[in-house]
């Protein structure tokens, strides 16, 4: 055999190997959402809804308890936020705590083994932080989170952070800035946020944290001074393929792709999203941000802001956090009910005090 023909036959099992392994397989389940003949539908892979079941699956509670008669402020030191919260009761929390966000590492991920009531960790400060957050979403964005809610689960599923945050992205480099344009805009630059496409690679900062208005076109004819422009409509569109690939669902999942832009023939899930981006605003703006003297410099992004969160950090890849199965049931402290108090004061790292 000549060596033109070895290198064909190479370039050949070479190319069928990428084809084989780049490419998704069939069957694709379609799942109808609409009227017949209007698209809307969406398309799931089975192989890959078996993996976003094992994700989303929801945890054995801790086994009920019955009740100290006693709140845990007064059995217990230094409890700032569920001191309302039955003494046993809390205890039992603090253990489904730790299985959600700390199993490996255990009670003094949080706490100091010589007095679990010192304030010397960060990582305890945060986590008052994020019960403060957990009940403030269940009470004040139930328009968003109905009455499912949420929990601390929801978004760290068995690890200390969760994943799918995000940080602000530091610029392009340099080489990538060249050209005869004006300026790219961020685009061109393969990411995964914008799903690989050529979209501008950071909307996450501009809707999710610093809350632009969410544009695509002009309501009116020469708008003259309206800003919603070309470059507003990409950066819409790669916030779009974000909430998509976090959702797992199409586009018309909440749009009628007849006229996106119109409110009255679009589903009731665009609502539904329209809070939850408005959500996402408030807690990145009033809850982690404001953490960010709390966190060492190695949780920080690469433009030393702190973590933030996306709708992906509690979907993951589903329509909705842990297929819809709510855990308040069984956690109520974490509920809309007050027993957490959202105003006290989170406290600050402390050094470890001196015999």
């Amino acid at each position: 055999m000549s060596f033109v023909l070895r290198l064909a036959g190479a370039a050949i099992v070479t190319a069928a190997a990428g084809l084989t392994f780049t490419f998704t397989h069939p069957p694709v389940t379609t799942i109808q959402r609409g009227y017949r003949g209007l698209g809307l539908q969406v398309n799931y892979l089975p192989s890959y809804v078996q993996k976003l079941r094992e994700i989303n699956k929801v945890p054995d509670p801790e086994p009920p308890i019955d009740p100290a008669g006693s709140p845990s402020s007064d059995t217990y030191q230094n409890v700032k936020v569920l001191g309302k919260v039955d003494s046993l009761e809390f205890l039992r929390v603090m253990a489904s705590i730790k299985d959600w966000v700390a199993p490996v590492q255990g009670c003094t991920y949080c706490h100091h083994p010589d007095n679990p009531a010192w304030d010397v960790k960060y990582t305890k400060i945060v986590a008052r932080r994020m019960l403060q957050m957990v009940e403030h979403i269940n009470t004040d964005w139930a328009v968003h989170v109905g009455k499912v809610g949420v929990t601390c689960y929801t978004c760290h599923r068995g690890h200390p952070v969760p994943s799918r945050i995000w940080f602000n992205a530091p610029p392009p480099a340099p080489a990538q800035l060249g050209g005869m344009a004006e300026a790219n805009q961020g685009k061109n630059i393969p990411n995964v946020t914008a799903g690989y496409s050529s979209l501008p690679y950071d909307p996450l900062s501009l809707y999710l944290e610093k809350g632009y208005n969410i544009r695509v076109q002009a309501a009116v004819a020469l708008p003259g001074t309206d800003s919603n422009s070309l470059k507003h409509a990409e950066w819409t569109y790669a916030l779009m393929m974000y909430i998509a690939q976090s959702l797992g669902v199409n586009c018309d999942y909440c749009h009628n792709t007849r006229a996106f832009r119109d409110w009255a023939q679009s589903s009731p899930q665009r609502v539904r999203a329209w809070y939850g981006i408005r959500m996402v605003r408030d807690l990145n703006n009033n809850f982690l941000d404001k953490l960010h003297d709390v966190f060492p410099a190695y949780r920080l992004g690469p433009m030393g802001d702190s973590p933030k969160i996306g709708c992906a950090t509690c979907h993951k890849g589903v329509y909705k956090p842990l297929y819809g199965i709510s855990m308040l049931g069984t956690y109520p402290e974490l509920a809309a009910n007050g027993l957490v108090n959202t105003t006290a004061d989170i406290g600050h790292v402390m050094p470890v005090p001196k015999e």
